[in-house]
């Protein structure tokens, strides 16, 4: 499956050599691409109040003259955006064991220089696949935390007693109302989750 048509990949490399040559070949590949001279460029858009609307990743030079990519990185990992826009570390052969780290701290891989052209662009078009994935998940997530938010407090209670596998009759005792009532507010429930079972609503709430 290829990316989206808008996905971007940023690059942020102090080489302009580098940035140009890989913004060529994302171009031969049909990606778009946005270059950054020096992380603090990167850094200016963030602060800027960034927030990625379209899969994106990120390919990050570990060494550049001020900031450096490491601390960049640390301030997405701060930002929690290392999983909706993946980063790939581009490396020379000493910052290998570096970046090893950074992966083991959220980062998407690691490239090392000279790097394969068709190898790099495959872990592109995967990390932009991972970002629309984490991207649907969280608009995924915000739907829900709206329909509950539209819940009142009666119909939360009911809901997670539901959403327990408990009968009618049972949640009528537990929270000292009629069977009745019990089955209004469940079907409520039903309807502003809009699902069409206990266990429909019971997975509903364990991806939350």
């Amino acid at each position: 499956m290829q990316p989206a048509a808008d996905a971007t990949v940023f690059i942020v490399d102090d080489d302009v050599g580098v940035r140009d040559a890989l913004a060529w070949l994302l171009r031969s590949r049909r990606l778009l691409s946005s270059t950054f001279g020096s992380a603090e460029e990167f850094e200016a858009m963030l602060l800027g109040g960034f927030q990625p609307a379209q899969p994106c990743c990120l390919l990050l030079d570990v060494r550049m003259p001020g900031m450096s990519g490491l601390a960049l990185f640390e301030q997405l990992v701060e930002r929690g955006l290392q999983q909706v826009m993946p980063v790939i570390f581009l490396t020379g052969h000493a910052d290998v064991p570096t970046a090893v780290d950074m992966v083991k701290r959220g980062a998407f891989d690691f490239c090392e220089k000279p790097f394969s052209d068709n190898a790099l662009v495959d872990r592109i078009e995967e990390a932009l696949r991972r970002s629309a994935e984490v991207q649907a998940s969280q608009r995924e997530k915000g739907v829900l935390q709206h329909r509950l938010a539209e819940l009142t407090e009666r119909e939360r209670d009911v809901m997670r007693l539901v959403a327990r596998g408990l009968p009618n009759k049972l949640i009528a005792d537990q929270l000292a109302i009629s069977v009745r009532t019990v089955e209004v507010h469940r079907a409520r429930v039903f309807d502003k989750m809009e699902v069409k079972s206990a266990v429909e609503l019971a997975n509903l709430l364990r991806d939350l």
